[in-house]
């Protein structure tokens, strides 16, 4: 049996659409795992217990409010309901131990749900010099490296030290939240990987590893396939 992955979309308020870019869908399918789409929605007690695992995906900015923060002037497009669905929802896939793989956007908002902060703007909020995280390439080029930390759930799955990854951000994690560490480091210190080692599976990348993954690099499929294999043992522990 297949793992049903629970993921959830971007949404545009105003239209009242849903959307998710395809490389997300493509690159569960191709790690063996059956992509759902979780609409938002009030009521979600019996959401854990209809999927195998849950991915959390790139899209807005997030309300600094919910980190104890006003708005910074270079803050984007934000997304209360979103920020609060996802909230919810992280809450109630950990206390399931359900395996969360969360990328960019989402791990932001996985590192907020558990207490810890993020930079509105990293380009004006950190103080030293930093690379170029919104690269002037193709969605699947990888731009800058990340150092990884070695024996981590990101160490075992990407098999290196070291990889180059893509670069679509201006926000990024700041304080880790509660049993979470940095398993990735941009050269210029930014968080690039956070992961628990409490958990089944949890790992949050700044980066898109679903655009990467298309175009067929190894490092990326192995942590989808990774994650999916951790959604396969989560169903067998039942």
């Amino acid at each position: 049996m297949k793992p049903i992955v629970g993921v959830v979309p971007s949404i545009d308020e105003e239209k009242g659409i849903y959307f998710i870019h395809e490389d997300n869908i493509l690159a569960i399918e191709k790690a063996g795992g059956v992509p759902i789409l979780i609409p938002y929605q009030k009521e979600m007690d019996a959401l854990p217990a209809t999927i195998d695992g849950l991915y959390l995906t790139g899209g807005y900015d997030i309300d600094p409010t919910l980190f104890g923060e006003e708005p910074h002037p270079e803050l984007g497009i934000i997304n209360r309901v979103r920020d609060e669905f996802e909230s919810k929802l992280i809450d109630s896939a950990m206390y399931k131990d359900l395996p969360i793989l969360a990328v960019c956007r989402g791990s932001q908002v996985l590192n907020i749900a558990l207490g810890g902060d993020m930079y509105q703007d990293m380009y004006s909020q950190i103080n030293t010099p930093l690379l170029q995280h919104q690269q002037n390439a193709i969605k699947s080029h990888a731009s800058h490296y990340v150092y990884i930390k070695e024996g981590s759930l990101l160490h075992r799955l990407a098999g290196e030290n070291k990889i180059k990854v893509n670069s679509r951000h201006h926000q990024a994690n700041r304080k880790l939240g509660d049993n979470l560490i940095a398993s990735g480091l941009a050269s210029d210190g930014v968080i690039e990987a956070i992961e628990s080692e409490n958990n089944r599976f949890l790992l949050g990348l700044q980066w898109h590893p679903e655009n990467m993954a298309k175009a067929g690099d190894d490092i990326s499929l192995r942590i989808y396939e990774g994650f999916i294999e951790a959604c396969r043992k989560k169903i067998k522990s039942l």
